[in-house]
């Protein structure tokens, strides 16, 4: 028999009650004990051995897997045969019978996805001719505030989590140009970011650490991973680390700009592989691993760099440095829960009960 969360899934699919019903009944019904295969649902939590809590919800089954290629194909057909106008009013369709009526997970996140792309392409067509794109100007101010608007929008209609997501990751986007802004105004410098990298640095990992901390706001509601909340701070989750790894090391000098002169191996290789690994403890930390993941590809060219100091040839450290970043992986896939428990004890009891179980 089926958890409490998955009966209330499967009256969404049939139509029994209404998706934002079910966020909301579930909490109120597990505070009140109520039962799900006769024993109460914080018993069954406390006896089910706990395994992994960041199985995304949204992937069921091969039922789903199946209309979501559908979508995509009959999608890119359509851009094809007629315009890229075309699209959205196919995935408003699309949006009303698979989920609000159906409650299919997988083709809600296709069709956000779809919905975003449709957004960034049109927002530059609309901007076509204007000057270059630059972080803090007007017309990347315009081309980033299209992003909220469209998809919250879709939020509010289908209340779907990654579209949630996304609409406070552009609205991070927006605060950090209106921000970069106003410093611009208040110095009298209209090419402020580029004058000064440090502080566009900086204010980007303001933005990336309060992304951090909001989706740490939605995962610490749900700290078993059963509710919406989960499934928003996943995609949350999923944006902010990359965005604190980069911003990081773009605030090293990484990126060029006035500390440009530290971009040595020797000097990049360190910092890039000490924020990887506090990325990494992080997400054993909070039992996320989008923190692991999303510094794998620095790592390797962090790695790559070390290696390529020696007088192997080109394809011997390519392959050392895949063979390393694998084994990182393998060590880490299969060790989670060992290592997190590891981790766990060294931390305040407060902070343990407060965080995914280990």
């Amino acid at each position: 028999m089926p958890e409490l969360k998955l009966i209330l899934d499967e009256a969404t699919r049939k139509g029994i009650i209404p998706l934002h019903a079910a966020e909301r009944l579930l909490p109120f019904l597990i505070e009140r004990g109520v039962k799900a295969d006769g024993q109460p649902v914080e018993r069954r939590a406390e006896a089910t051995p706990f395994s992994d809590t960041e199985t995304p919800s949204f992937v069921r089954g091969f039922h789903d897997v199946l209309i979501t290629i559908g979508i995509i194909v009959a999608l890119a057909g359509l851009w094809g045969i007629a315009s890229v106008f075309a699209v959205l009013p196919a995935i408003v369709v699309l949006a009303e019978i698979l989920v609000r009526r159906q409650r299919l997970a997988l083709p809600a996140v296709v069709l956000t996805l779809t919905l975003a792309l449709w957004t960034a392409i049109v927002a530059a067509r609309w901007l076509e001719g204007s000057a270059v794109m630059a972080i803090g100007g007007d017309v990347a101010l315009k081309y980033t505030l299209a992003f909220p608007v469209v998809l919250g929008l879709f939020y509010l209609l289908y209340r779907i989590p990654l579209a949630l997501a996304l609409t406070i990751m552009g609205a991070a986007v927006v605060v950090l140009q209106l921000v970069l802004r106003a410093l611009g105004w208040l110095t009298g410098d209209p090419l402020f970011e580029v004058n000064h990298p440090v502080l566009l640095s900086i204010t980007a990992i303001a933005c990336a650490v309060g992304l951090f901390a909001l989706a740490m706001k939605f995962d610490l509601r749900d700290p078993l991973r059963r509710t919406v909340n989960s499934d928003i701070a996943f995609w949350l989750h999923l944006g902010a680390a990359p965005a604190l790894l980069y911003s990081i090391i773009s605030l090293a000098g990484l990126s060029g700009g006035t500390l440009a002169a530290l971009q040595t191996v020797s000097f990049r290789t360190p910092v890039v592989v000490a924020t990887v690994v506090a990325l990494m403890l992080i997400g054993l930390i909070i039992d996320r691993r989008a923190f692991v993941t999303s510094g794998l590809l620095s790592l390797g060219f962090a790695l790559y760099g070390i290696f390529r100091q020696g007088d192997a040839r080109v394809d011997t450290y390519i392959y050392i440095t895949l063979l390393t970043v694998g084994a990182i992986v393998l060590v880490i896939g299969t060790g989670w829960m060992p290592l997190r428990r590891l981790v766990m004890r060294q931390l305040p009891v407060a902070m343990q009960e407060k965080l995914p179980p280990a």
